[in-house]
């Protein structure tokens, strides 16, 4: 595809949409963005132009290889239940772009987002055209949410990385407390081959004297934050030495547990907070909330747990393991590492069983073979389809994976490929109608957007 620049230089935007349409001029859509050029000091040069809205509020930085959407929005939770004016920055959306820029559980007003929208537009245009065939669109995306963050006066905010740390267009922020998630080999081409190599892309985010909430991490990625944050002078909060869960217990509705933050001290008992709810079920959701109550409690010790109880009982994130249909049982997750998909198998399989249907999408440059040989096992019907048209997908090439570790099964499932999305999500559930099977759709968040904003299940 011919990458080519949009510049709206007459009528300025009167709401979301218009900036965002001018914002896809910035798309290489055959990537799903610019061709890389990570660098930090564009992006800095960018908000002194804009007058350092980055600096408007204070901030919580969330990286990782999985988790972090979900820790960055119950941080976000967390500080508006207490009473804080909140802005969170996130990626990817689901239904709606505006998901990726809030004020605290809902969007900011649309006048904000086009005044925003209105002052990046003119900031870019006064540009060189040579500079600004550098400019990435994640940068004016972020830009944009730190202009509409301003705007609206926000008194804190919750900010996810999108690629990496060290070099991601959101590290020119100076937070509060960084957050790492744990680690997965994922988006190697850009961050490493190894784990160590990525981590050490993370562990960028750290700042010097700034405290670090990580969660557990195996071996070799735990030495490199372990490294850096000496490094940096940084106080570590490790989530298996400062976090206990107890009585953790999952089912349809979503997942209770008792959180417990203990001291530094072996004799300090630690501080209880009992009978907690979040409404997504899993106990990678409990590790989650305990990562987003451990960043809360260390900058702001006074929040109580009333506040803590409300906001994650109040708690919800698109396609985390979203059950967006009852009759027949249709759940959408986000899940696209080998791991994260680990997880929800086991979450899906404890609360449906075995058996059911697997409908599954996802980008190129993912861990496909790991996926493949975890999910053929455990469905009786599996549907290979494209997760949309936003990034680019080989949908051959999955199929051809799935069938490869189904010919190693006494019993494989039964397997079809349908490449078109609706055609697919409508044979899933027609399937699932007349078997009675739960149907699980997994693999990109782009796939459970395509199905979420599908007629039959729109809910947002």
């Amino acid at each position: 595809m011919v990458y080519k620049k949009y510049m709206v230089t007459s009528t300025p935007p009167k709401n979301a949409d218009d900036v965002c349409t001018w914002l896809s001029g910035f798309i290489n859509m055959e990537k799903g963005f610019n061709q890389p050029d990570f660098r930090l000091d564009r992006m800095n040069d960018l908000a002194a132009m804009a007058g350092h809205p980055e600096k408007c509020a204070p901030s919580f930085h969330v990286a990782g290889s999985k988790g972090k959407g979900s820790v960055t929005g119950m941080i976000a939770a967390i500080l508006e239940a207490s009473g804080k004016k909140t802005a969170r920055y996130a990626s990817p959306h689901v239904s709606d772009f505006r998901e990726r820029l809030t004020l605290g559980s809902g969007f900011f007003p649309e006048e904000n987002y086009a005044l925003a929208g209105k002052e990046l537009i003119e900031l870019v245009e006064g540009l060189s055209q040579e500079y600004i065939k550098k400019i990435t669109y994640f940068e004016l995306l972020t830009l944009w949410f730190f202009l509409c963050a301003r705007l609206a006066r926000c008194e804190v905010m919750a900010i996810e990385t999108g690629l990496g740390g060290r070099l991601d267009a959101t590290n020119i922020v100076d937070p509060l407390v960084s957050v790492i998630t744990g680690i997965e080999l994922e988006h190697t081409e850009y961050l490493g081959k190894t784990i160590a190599a990525i981590a050490g892309e993370k562990a960028g985010i750290i700042k010097s004297g700034k405290p670090l909430v990580l969660a557990e991490q195996n071996p070799e990625a735990l030495e490199v934050f372990i490294e850096h944050a000496a490094r940096k002078n940084s106080p570590l909060l490790y989530f298996p030495h400062r976090v206990e869960l107890q009585n953790v217990r999952i089912d349809r509705s979503g997942t209770s547990f008792t959180l417990v933050l203990k001291g530094n001290e072996a004799a300090d008992g630690g501080e209880s907070f009992p009978d907690l709810f979040v409404p997504i079920p899993g106990e990678i959701q409990a590790k989650n909330a305990g990562l987003a109550v451990l960043a809360v409690k260390t900058v702001y010790p006074q929040t109580d747990y009333a506040v803590i109880k409300n906001a994650l009982a109040a708690f919800t994130l698109p396609a985390r393991f979203e059950r967006i249909s009852s009759t027949p049982p249709l759940v959408i997750d986000g899940a696209h590492t080998a791991r994260s998909v680990e997880l929800c198998l086991k979450t899906f399989t404890s609360l449906y069983g075995g058996g059911g249907i697997l409908l599954f999408g996802c980008a190129a440059e993912k861990d496909l073979l790991s996926m493949a040989k975890l999910c053929v096992p455990v469905f009786s019907r599996i549907i290979i389809t494209k997760p949309g048209t936003f990034k680019k997908s080989n949908p051959e090439e999955i199929y051809a994976a799935f069938a490869a570790e189904a010919e190693k099964l006494k019993k494989p499932p039964e397997l079809l490929f349908l490449p078109k999305t609706e055609e697919a999500l409508d044979r899933a559930v027609n399937m699932a109608l007349e078997t009675g099977l739960p149907v699980l759709a997994a693999g990109s968040f782009y796939l459970a957007g395509e199905i979420r904003n599908h007629p039959s299940f729109l809910t947002m």
